[in-house]
């Protein structure tokens, strides 16, 4: 799933280049090839298939060359997670009734590789095995307000859970409270599944959105003209809704398997910041010249070369340089943030966002 704008991290990731195709770590790399790369360990990549946004497509294009054009589902418009795990199932259905699919965001931080593929492989066995929807449950190690939690209920198998509830982005004090049971883990965002089961699950739980896509049971989808005229008929008119709050809350049949990888959902600057290598200070940089004096716990970058940054006295402030906005505020204020996108787009114009 590499669709979304990542508006929480501007102005690093902006409308026309989004976090997902971005090079966060200085590795060469961006965040969508180091999944794609990370999958290629797990599946065949003739199997790997990128739903984005139709003004991305190039992007996914250029970035992955090795994908073939059929493999990239481009979304003519915007409609959340749901809409686009329901395409996604259709059209890798009609292709192969038996398969399997693992949903993953394009933007995460994997740490343990190792243990990942191993995981998701012990995933794939227990969907193939018991016909269950499966989400994937990170055992949390501190109260993290940014993230939605998943509780276990019974468990199953050794590591897989019934899901209990989900609950997004809690408050401070009910983030400590769901650490301190033990019983909550948070929701990476990667769900695994038969593609007969997630389609049962659609049509029983979610027939608004399932009824969207089933014209793709009598219209041929390996022709790639019917298929683009069917999403650009019905996909626009598909309830913008997460699969969290689409699906997986109404059924029975969604399990949680706990894990602990090594992940971090990359969506906004604390995460970033977060996963940073820090001085002495708590502060990070991004690898450009940065020159820091009596600042504690900031983070400081640019994306322009020929350009270094100096701060002097700041505490938990965030500096992000680009090519046409530089931005200094509260490292945590995300409200403020999303005030100062806002703002900034009606009175500056479109170009800055």
């Amino acid at each position: 799933m590499a669709g979304g704008i990542g508006s929480r991290f501007w102005p690093l990731s902006r409308k026309k280049l989004p976090k997902q195709f971005l090079d966060f770590y200085g590795t060469g790399s961006s965040l969508l090839q180091q999944t794609y790369e990370r999958y290629k360990k797990i599946v065949d990549k003739e199997n790997i298939y990128i739903v984005t946004n139709i003004e991305y497509t190039d992007l996914v294009k250029k970035q992955l060359a090795d994908i073939q054009p059929k493999q990239i589902l481009s979304e003519p418009t915007r409609r959340n997670t749901a809409p686009c795990m329901a395409w996604a199932t259709y059209h890798i259905h009609a292709k192969n009734p038996e398969a399997s699919i693992i949903f993953t965001p394009a933007d995460h931080l994997i740490v343990k590789e190792d243990e990942f593929v191993s995981d998701i492989n012990k995933g794939l066995q227990f969907v193939d095995t018991y016909e269950r929807l499966l989400c994937i449950g990170i055992r949390p190690h501190r109260p993290e307000t940014r993230y939605g939690y998943i509780q276990v209920g019974d468990c199953d198998k050794e590591n897989f859970y019934h899901v209990k509830t989900f609950t997004e982005k809690p408050e401070p004090e009910l983030a400590e409270i769901f650490v301190e049971s033990g019983e909550f883990y948070w929701n990476a965002g990667i769900f695994l599944g038969k593609t007969r089961t997630i389609i049962e699950t659609f049509h029983k739980h979610a027939p608004e959105l399932a009824n969207c896509f089933e014209a793709f049971n009598s219209n041929g989808l390996y022709d790639a003209d019917k298929e683009a005229e069917l999403i650009n008929s019905y996909f626009p008119a598909c309830p913008n809704e997460s699969i969290e709050y689409g699906l997986l809350e109404k059924t029975e049949n969604a399990y949680i398997m706990t894990c602990d990888f090594g992940w971090s959902d990359l969506g906004t600057w604390s995460t970033y910041y977060d996963s940073l290598p820090k001085d002495e200070n708590g502060n990070a940089r991004q690898k450009k010249k940065v020159m820091l004096y009596d600042c504690k716990n900031c983070f400081a970058g640019t994306r322009q070369d020929g350009k270094i940054i100096v701060m002097q006295g700041l505490e938990n402030y965030l500096v992000a340089d680009t090519e046409k906005v530089l931005l200094i505020c509260p490292k945590e204020d995300t409200n403020m943030l999303r005030k100062i996108i806002n703002d900034t787009q009606v009175k500056m114009g479109e170009e800055f966002i």
